[in-house]
């Protein structure tokens, strides 16, 4: 499934062009408008669009689900695994809990937030991950 997204190429590097898109109904239909939640995205530039011209462009939902996964929900389970294993090592070792328990959480969340970052680093190199330009909507 993949979301279609318009928005207007500001700047072209190789085949990488720099689309600005809005976030609201306001300056969906004219892309002008900054706005205050205009966003930038580095799309693949496929169709050769050129500076100034609005376009659409894709971004693949499943890879979007998937990353959410990765960046919101993996830190908050690590967390919990870590202070489940800080109380096993405690209770093994006849330990205070909860030092153990808060020991054991934020290692194991920051080795999830290594991980992260090294599927940011993948994600960034995938082709399949990438939003593209798929049409372009004005010369």
């Amino acid at each position: 499934m993949r979301k279609e997204e318009v928005g207007i190429v500001v700047e072209i590097n190789g085949n990488k062009a720099k689309v600005r898109a809005s976030r609201h109904g306001d300056c969906e239909n004219c892309g002008v408008c900054d706005g205050d939640n205009a966003i930038m995205l580095e799309v693949e530039n496929s169709l050769s669009a050129k500076p100034g011209q609005k376009v659409a462009f894709v971004i693949p939902e499943a890879n979007m689900l998937q990353a959410a996964f990765v960046v919101y929900i993996l830190p908050l389970i690590a967390l919990f695994v870590g202070a489940f294993i800080g109380w096993f090592i405690a209770n093994k070792f006849g330990q205070p809990l909860i030092p153990f328990e808060i020991v054991g959480g934020i290692l194991v969340f920051i080795l999830s937030i290594v991980y992260v970052r090294l599927y940011d680093s993948a994600a960034r190199k995938n082709h399949r991950m990438q939003p593209r330009i798929t049409k372009i909507l004005s010369d």
